[in-house]
């Protein structure tokens, strides 16, 4: 029997007993942060593991040192385990044991100077402009959520924008007469970008008469919400998870569900004003990133992807 299997059967015989650290950490993710099931169902998994390599060195979630953890780190790269399972696995027992500072349970950090492996940066994902057009033009109807939803999509896309950055929009950021908007990014850091024409005539029609007057309540529960661009039905500011069942929902219609999310408009604003020739420094500007090594990402999508239209096109190329 190899290592691996050592480890598999260890899991299998601790997963009823998991220590009581590692409760109290998942119960403190699950009623402070409200991570979700799936998260929570990983974080336990990789901290079942974890529990079993210190078992086998006679420590526990309390009495590990810094070796017990580094040599947990490779006992995982020994087992030929992708880098993003890796590091995954290495940022809950991070996050286990400084729980345990922070809880006053331990005095000491032992995975505090455990570097974690980097992953990568995986291409991001793009819609079509056809995927794109079929989502905005499948919003139709003449009601305020209708108007809503369309301005809603229009604005991410048109901008390239953050969602929490077109939730965060007050009336007074659009200016309408010019095709601007006022992004409040990361760092408080604020920058004035174009709306595009179809951005800019959806927002119009949603402030127009039927559109977002018709979803505001008589009395603002909140401050702040009476100014709020985007409102969802109870006549508050609409939130990103809100926003996000938006978009999930509209793109359910075109079957893009799992394509689709806030961030895929993103990647694809990004991704489809380089295919058309804007340059990266512009689009760095738009999208609001404080270094242009994050911009060229969006670059090898676009070269990878001339490369496959010009092998499946090119009639020396075909089959190549």
């Amino acid at each position: 029997m190899g290592p691996a299997d050592d480890v598999d059967t260890d899991l299998v015989a601790s997963e009823a007993r998991r220590h009581p650290a590692i409760e109290d950490f998942v119960l403190w993710l699950t009623v402070e942060r409200g991570r979700s099931s799936n998260t929570l169902a990983a974080y336990g998994r990789d901290l079942v593991r974890y529990q079993a390599h210190l078992t086998r060195r006679g420590v526990d979630p309390l009495t590990a040192t810094d070796e017990d953890v580094l040599a947990f780190v490779h006992v995982l790269q020994g087992e030929g385990l992708a880098p993003s399972s890796v590091t995954r696995t290495l940022v809950a027992v991070r996050g286990l044991h400084r729980f345990l500072v922070a809880d006053e349970i331990r005095a000491d950090d032992p995975a505090a100077d455990i570097e974690i492996p980097s992953i990568p940066k995986g291409l991001p994902k793009a819609l079509t402009l056809d995927q794109v057009t079929r989502l905005i033009e499948s919003v139709g109807g003449d009601d305020a959520v209708s108007r809503r939803d369309a301005a809603l999509l229009e604005t991410l896309y048109g901008t390239g924008a953050r969602i929490s950055e077109v939730v965060g929009l007050s009336i007074s950021d659009v200016d309408l007469h010019d095709g601007l908007v006022r992004l409040m990014g990361k760092g408080s850091k604020e920058r004035i970008v174009p709306l595009g024409r179809m951005a800019a005539a959806a927002l119009e029609r949603w402030f127009d008469v039927g559109g977002r007057a018709e979803l505001a309540p008589d009395r603002w529960a909140r401050r702040g919400d009476a100014e709020a661009v985007f409102l969802n039905q109870r006549g508050g500011r609409l939130s990103r998870q809100g926003a996000y069942g938006v978009i999930r929902d509209r793109g359910a219609v075109v079957g893009l569900t799992d394509e689709l999310s806030p961030h895929v408009l993103r990647h694809s604003c990004a991704t489809h004003m380089l295919d058309h020739g804007a340059d990266i420094r512009t689009v760095q500007e738009l999208l609001g990133h404080a270094s242009i090594s994050t911009t060229q990402i969006y670059t090898k999508v676009t070269s990878e992807r001339l490369v496959s239209i010009y092998r499946s096109a090119h009639p020396r190329a075909v089959g190549r």
